[in-house]
């Protein structure tokens, strides 16, 4: 397979290890209802992964749980609820809402709150190294002294500072030595959820949470970390600094990044609230067929959700169902020819968008009766690679 690599910024052989591929893919922080572009996001991740099975690959994925964040604090407090009920019943939804869709079930899902102590324990080497230091209960990276930061998303340390900013964090913070500096650990505010630490109760900063849980569940280097494009900075350029610092190195082998979802003009968020909600989808159309909408872009090219999609991907997963229906075949050559370019299409950089085109060219071939008369069921083609989508769906009566 031929996949894009953001640290390299090309498209490159990625290469399994000893017939298994480790995922790690940064998972929500559940405070409200999973959207679509959360969809895009775990369906691009798990295709990969059906495609290294169907090759024969073991497939460990991980998808994590930030389940202790100023947002889920929030709005925890807006609902007068505990943190933690909140946070389980999100991912009972958001589990249900991506099962809808056909993902397969991860395997593992730790959440931040689980493994704090070794958040700690990590961040103690990093200021044992001379790499983060404490000061009023906080305790940062320290960017000053770590002359890589900035490698993975190859920005410039005014733009850094800027989208710091934006995303969260506070360049201007006194407590800070350097503005790049980033939180490890922060003092919990009066009712706030804590631990115990070298440097009094607090909580883990966001990034810390991935870097232990990542490489906990995985070891390192992992060989695919990624989630949306979104994350590659503040917090994947984050992660591997402290990683790195802290002697896990290599780190990841390869980094995988999803492109946004614009609706109204920007990018699909809980924080903007223009968010088209998958448990609407799939009220209205199958969850095959949303799978086939998101499968119908690119990975890597941003896109704006058309409402009109919808109805153009339920009326494609219908003409998948009626060439299920019908009976045809193809000859043995045809058949494996199509398999061939479908496979080719998601080996060349996960390109859907030409796997579906070749799901296009079967039905049309089946439906034109050019088919053979013995050969290849069409339902069974179909269905084996519509399943390597996460599209299956059954030929049922219409």
């Amino acid at each position: 397979m031929q996949l894009f690599d953001t640290a390299r910024q090309e498209v490159v052989p990625f290469e399994p290890r000893g017939g298994r591929v480790g995922i790690y893919v940064c998972g929500i922080t559940p405070y409200d209802s999973a959207h679509l572009g959360h969809a895009f996001v775990y369906h691009v991740f798990d295709v990969l992964q059906r495609r290294f099975r169907d090759a024969g690959l073991g497939v460990r994925s991980v998808r994590n749980v930030t389940d202790v964040d100023d947002d889920i604090l929030r709005v925890a407090r807006e609902r007068s609820v505990d943190f933690r009920e909140l946070a389980t019943e999100q991912v009972r939804m958001f589990d249900h809402d991506m099962a809808e869709i056909g993902l397969l079930p991860v395997d593992a899902a730790p959440r931040a709150t689980e493994h704090v102590d070794e958040m700690v324990d990590l961040i103690a080497q990093l200021i044992d190294g001379g790499y983060a230091y404490a000061v009023d209960g906080w305790a940062f990276f320290d960017s000053g002294v770590y002359p890589d930061y900035g490698r993975l998303s190859r920005l410039d340390h005014t733009t850094m500072i800027e989208l710091s900013r934006e995303r969260g964090a506070d360049p201007d913070d006194p407590r800070k030595r350097h503005a790049l500096d980033f939180v490890l650990w922060q003092s919990s505010a009066p009712g706030e959820p804590s631990w115990p630490s070298p440097w009094g109760r607090g909580r883990p900063g966001w990034h810390i949470e991935c870097t232990v849980m990542s490489t906990g569940a995985l070891g390192h280097p992992i060989d695919i970390h990624g989630g949306g494009d979104d994350l590659i900075y503040p917090h994947h350029e984050s992660e591997i600094a402290q990683a790195e610092a802290a002697g896990i190195a290599p780190y990841v082998r390869h980094w995988t990044h999803v492109a946004m979802v614009n609706h109204e003009g920007v990018k699909m968020s809980k924080s903007l609230g223009n968010l088209v909600f998958v448990r609407d989808l799939v009220a209205r159309v199958p969850g095959a067929a949303v799978r086939l909408l998101l499968a119908s872009h690119h990975y890597r090219e941003s896109w704006a959700y058309d409402d009109a999609e919808v109805g153009a991907a339920a009326a494609r997963h219908r003409r998948y169902l009626d060439a299920m229906q019908g009976g045809g075949t193809l000859s043995h050559e045809a058949a494996h020819r199509h398999e061939q370019r479908f496979f080719e299409c998601l080996d060349d950089d996960l390109d859907t968008p030409g796997a579906l085109n070749e799901l296009d060219a079967i039905v049309e071939e089946l439906s034109d009766g050019s088919g053979a008369a013995r050969g290849t069921e069409g339902q069974q083609l179909l269905g084996r690679l519509l399943g390597v989508l996460g599209a299956e769906t059954e030929a049922v009566p219409a």
